[in-house]
């Protein structure tokens, strides 16, 4: 009984009596897997194989059949494909451009899967070969010398070799980035960068990024990010591949991402840029939140009500979001090494929970989530949502410490630990800046902040209309707070108390050099005092803390008695803010304190010497993400011609 054959390339049913009929491009495959050279016996080899629809199931199948080997036997043919791969980009058709792009791609992660090593020399020599690589390194030399000492290019451009394929490569991509057209082939040359820049675990040790170092493509992404049509499409995978190019050899040598990133001041590029991290953490927050409505109406929920919430916390656990370690890394970057972008932080735009996304054209290419889902649609634009008075208005921050309220809930999972780390860098970064400490302190900018909270049996949860409008720092010590008194655990989390510590006393050090004067409650994290008076296994560390609070307890001890006897020699039941402010102005000569050297000094966070190991181990973790989630769909030929017949 004839059977309908679904995969290979296959075209009609096998049956005993005829072989199955395959496509004429996966033909052409089987012929560049043979030891001869293709062309020889078809002239129009190359010509006609960039016509034809990928079979990228089929091409990636085949170099993963073969051992080490076999693909080193049909090397040659490897590195034609691969030139003649990068020669098609310089086509006019789009249509050969597009087949190009995906090519390239599946041959670069088919060449990767047979070679595990930690650096990229072999996968150079499979794809173009040492010879060649060299030929062409030479070559860049030679050019870059030109360039030094002025000398004119005609005289040493017939020199260069025709080999210079990296080379070609970039310049292909940064010219289709740039250029007015087609969103498919901009999508695909994205894809591709991260593939190229992923290929190795350690991106420290992928050679192939010294040519995008020295072909830099940092003018493109920025174009996409200030570029709102292209933003929508392609800002996600615009700022992760940022990200991840900023963090190449960035403790050997001068890296020119991080060099450029610096200097960027341009507000419709950071803008763009803030907008797109503010999306991408957004969406997070809403999954998490969707999550949580369904758990706590489901059966568990209605279960928990009737015999009791001693297992909530136990339940609370299952309540799980994949985090987004690469959005986040792009947020560091830009807040540690851009002070421009401190600004984007309090740029105001309408609470995206609360306003509806409008509709955008369905991109043409699929959109591939790198960690979660990215955003489809810009929908913090100013222009497409203008504000509304009786809208709840946000900001990246107030996004930011939302995603942090929650990643920060749980500790125990290891990219969550990681999350919760970086989400407290950053906190440190923007504690030590004077700008952004300006605005979280500002009375004038004051927001309701809804953060998430642990259950724990002995509180319940605030309900959200009750949240103040306080300005963003109250926000900040909230999120600290929450932190200090959530994680008293066995396997204390000692480095992320130190840090929540260390933002806290930051913006103390602020509010004493700037004379603000913060109306915050501070009793739950000045709480040590209880346990120094109960008999248990913490009350020596106890007394230790509340000994070193000598100054607040005198103060305490001394104003007390006065506001008393203030308030019962002139019968008044509640004393106003000015009334207890004079009984201070009176009693204040009285009053004897210790001396305290140096509480408003602190060492200012530095990445490279402290931070670089957990760094350097973060990025391998987003880089094998990025390529395990990074996909490349065959684009519907009539999709493409279609689209391309549309443009001018």
């Amino acid at each position: 009984m004839a059977q309908v054959e679904k995969r290979g390339g296959l075209l009609r049913k096998s049956s005993a009596s005829k072989k199955p009929l395959k496509e004429k491009v996966v033909l052409m495959y089987d012929e560049i897997f043979m030891t001869e050279d293709p062309s020889k016996c078809s002239p129009r080899f190359w010509e006609e194989l960039f016509l034809m629809k990928v079979n990228l199931e089929y091409l990636e199948g085949k170099l993963e059949s073969l051992d080490g080997e076999e693909l080193m036997k049909i090397k040659d043919n490897i590195n034609c494909l691969f030139q003649h791969c990068i020669q098609a980009l310089g086509e006019e058709h789009p249509i050969r451009v597009v087949n190009a792009l995906q090519t390239l791609c599946a041959l670069i992660r088919g060449v990767h899967q047979k070679n595990k090593s930690t650096s990229g020399f072999d996968i150079i020599n499979m794809l173009m070969g040492f010879d060649k690589a060299e030929l062409c390194m030479k070559g860049l030399t030679k050019l870059l010398r030109a360039l030094l000492s002025c000398f004119e290019l005609t005289i040493l451009l017939p020199q260069l070799p025709e080999l210079l394929a990296l080379q070609n490569l970039m310049e292909s991509l940064d010219s289709l980035l740039c250029a007015e057209g087609s969103e498919s082939l901009k999508s695909l040359c994205l894809k591709l960068l991260l593939c190229l820049v992923t290929v190795t675990d350690n991106i420290s040790q992928n050679t192939i990024l010294e040519y995008v170092m020295i072909n830099s493509i940092f003018e493109a992404i920025l174009q996409i990010l200030s570029h709102p049509p292209s933003r929508r499409e392609h800002g996600y995978d615009a700022v992760v591949l940022l990200a991840l190019l900023v963090n190449y050899r960035k403790y050997e040598s001068v890296n020119p991402y991080i060099v450029k990133l610096s200097i960027v001041d341009d507000e419709a590029t950071l803008n763009g840029m803030g907008l797109v991290i503010a999306q991408a953490l957004s969406e997070y927050n809403r999954q998490y939140k969707d999550k949580e409505e369904e758990h706590q109406s489901g059966f568990f929920s209605a279960l928990t009500n009737m015999v009791g919430s001693m297992f909530i916390a136990d339940a609370h656990e299952k309540i799980s979001v994949q985090t987004n370690e690469a959005i986040l890394l792009a947020l560091y970057e830009a807040v540690h090494l851009n002070r421009n972008f401190i600004t984007v932080l309090a740029q105001s735009h309408p609470e995206m929970g609360l306003v509806t996304t409008p509709v955008s054209p369905a991109p043409t290419t699929p959109v591939t989530p790198l960690g979660t889902t990215p955003p489809s649609s810009d929908v913090i634009s100013s222009v497409e949502l203008p504000l509304d008075a009786d809208v709840q208005t946000s900001n990246l921050l107030i996004t930011f410490l939302k995603y942090s309220s929650i990643v920060m809930q749980d500790t125990k999972d290891e990219h969550r630990l990681h999350s919760g780390k970086l989400c407290l860098i950053i906190l440190t970064c923007i504690a030590e800046d004077q700008y952004a400490n300006a605005f979280l302190h500002d009375d004038n900018m004051n927001f309701r902040v809804n953060l998430h909270r642990m259950p724990m049996r002995h509180r319940k949860k605030a309900a959200d209309k009750n949240l103040p409008c306080r300005p963003l720092v109250c926000a900040v010590l909230d999120l600290m707070v929450e932190f200090i008194v959530t994680h008293m655990m066995k396997e204390f989390p000692m480095d992320l108390y130190v840090r929540c510590i260390q933002v806290v006393h930051k913006l103390l050090c602020y509010q004493k050099k700037c004379r603000v004067r913060l109306h915050y409650t501070w009793r739950e994290l000045w709480s040590v005092l209880r346990l120094s008076t109960n008999a248990g296994q913490w009350k020596e560390a106890a007394s230790k803390v509340t000994h070193a609070l000598v100054n607040i307890r005198a103060i305490i001890n001394h104003f007390n008695p006065k506001i008393e006897s203030y308030a019962a020699v002139n019968h008044i039941s509640q004393l106003s803010e000015e009334q207890v402010l004079e009984v201070v102005r009176a009693n204040y000569d009285t009053l004897t304190l210790k001396l305290q050297d140096g509480l408003d000094q602190y060492e200012r966070y530095s990445e490279q010497h402290k931070e670089a190991a957990f760094f350097k181990e973060l990025v391998r973790s987003i880089s094998t993400n990025v390529r395990r989630n990074l996909a490349f769909h065959t684009l519907s030929q009539e999709v493409l011609l279609k689209e391309f017949s549309t443009i001018s």
